[in-house]
């Protein structure tokens, strides 16, 4: 009798185990792969992309730091979601790419993710790459838009912040206006 109490447990235990898991292709949106990308971060320390983020959760973004648009919302979107994430004991990283590589060098970078109250310890600001580099990039990987605007300093770029486990991005998020801080979390929270 006893063998057939512990049996019935264990199946209990397992049918609830098996419930609970779940399946990320059906969870999530996208599918993608991140291409390679080699840069420098707001400490001029190379970064190489997606070898250095190859078995972490992170979240990415694209910016430009003169920009008079979306950028700095997005930008105190991603302070928020690292200060929420951090606050839930949560291990993920954060990088915002500038598409603006020219005039974005590191120590504007820095200055950038200063004024923002940018953690520095798991946020990187990149640029050291070209700009025909970040535009392939960007529309490669991301299947988002990067490109500077004839007769303008401005940049057409995504508005959405980006969710990827390791080499798969796996959810992008339109964080310019009503941002879902909760739905990125607990995102995040089922990666872990």
């Amino acid at each position: 009798m006893r063998k057939i109490v512990s049996v019935f447990i264990l199946a209990v235990l397992g049918m609830v185990g098996c419930s609970q898991s779940i399946n990320l292709e059906e969870h999530f949106s996208l599918n993608g792969t991140v291409g390679s990308l080699t840069a420098m971060n707001q400490n001029n320390e190379k970064v190489d992309i997606p070898k250095d983020y190859k078995d972490k959760i992170w979240l990415a973004a694209f910016i430009f730091t003169n920009c008079d648009t979306v950028c700095p919302p997005m930008t105190m979107n991603m302070a928020t979601l690292q200060k929420q994430a951090k606050q839930e004991h949560l291990d993920v990283e954060f990088v915002s790419f500038t598409i603006d590589p020219e005039n974005d060098k590191p120590d504007v970078l820095k200055n950038f993710a200063k004024s923002f109250g940018a953690d520095e310890t798991n946020w990187n600001f990149l640029t050291g790459y070209d700009q025909a580099v970040i535009e392939s990039f960007a529309n490669t990987s991301y299947i988002a838009p990067a490109a500077k605007l004839d007769g303008s300093n401005q940049f057409v770029h995504s508005s959405a912040i980006y969710l990827m486990k390791g080499t798969t991005i796996l959810e992008q998020y339109e964080v310019s206006a009503d941002v879902p801080y909760e739905k990125i979390i607990e995102d995040i929270k089922l990666l872990q």
